[in-house]
């Protein structure tokens, strides 16, 4: 599996089979000609989704797309919405490509949707925004509410082996940064995982295993250094 770092929370994920594309904006993609493509968006925000993916529709072999369900309908060209899966939160989808294609949904603790992406016998896990996000100078309440959800949406994943994870890892949190990383870890687990969402602060990942509560998984934390690096898992 070869694992391409595209931009902010876009991942490249690249199988034998078929290839993963998650919430793609911007930034430069690698030639993808002789295999299906899967185009993944967890939600409208800007930096998560925009119609530039639908002008990818001929870059591979075969092009499909599933959106979560909170991107507008008409946002997408007419020609293309025999290829598009618009998915809601708490559903499960069955792609034949071939290979077949399974994915599930969890609810995001923003807005859309994140996705269990399971082929060829793995299991990928893009978070999308789902994640804790506390914030300091918010209501204690508030950030109590968002920790229970978010511990909520996870114990629906409990039990599944995720092979590769994409979970946020945002400074804009600052002390609080590390909690949806550490929740997800303590909780799903993955064999590697993937930070993003981090805008540009590359150190984040080095910051988080220097913290005490990494001390059972930072050898599984990924360190990413620049935009386009690629990775073989």
């Amino acid at each position: 599996m070869k694992i391409t770092y595209i931009h902010h929370s876009s991942f490249l994920v690249e199988m034998d089979q078929a290839a993963f594309l998650f919430d793609y904006f911007e930034g430069q993609l690698p030639e993808i000609l002789d295999k299906p493509l899967v185009i993944f968006s967890s939600h409208r925000h800007g930096d998560h989704f925009s119609p530039v993916i639908f002008e990818l529709a001929d870059q591979a072999e075969q092009v499909l797309y599933v959106l979560s369900d909170d991107i507008w309908r008409k946002r997408a060209p007419q020609e293309l919405r025999r290829r598009i899966l618009f998915m809601g939160p708490d559903e499960e989808a069955s792609i034949n490509l071939p290979p077949a294609v399974h994915v599930r949904t969890m609810k995001s603790t923003d807005e859309g949707v994140a996705f269990l992406v399971e082929c060829g016998g793995k299991r990928i896990y893009h978070a999308g925004d789902l994640n804790n996000w506390v914030w300091s100078g918010e209501p204690e309440a508030d950030n109590l509410r968002m920790s229970e959800n978010y511990r909520l949406e996870l114990e629906k994943m409990k039990g599944n082996h995720v092979d590769v994870a994409f979970v946020p890892l945002d400074p804009r949190q600052e002390g609080d940064f590390y909690r949806g990383m550490d929740g997800f870890m303590r909780t799903v687990g993955a064999d590697v995982v993937f930070p993003m969402h981090f805008w540009g602060d590359f150190t984040v990942t080095d910051k988080l295993k220097q913290l005490e509560c990494s001390a059972d998984y930072r050898g599984r934390v990924m360190e990413i250094h620049r935009c386009g690096e690629e990775f073989v898992i």
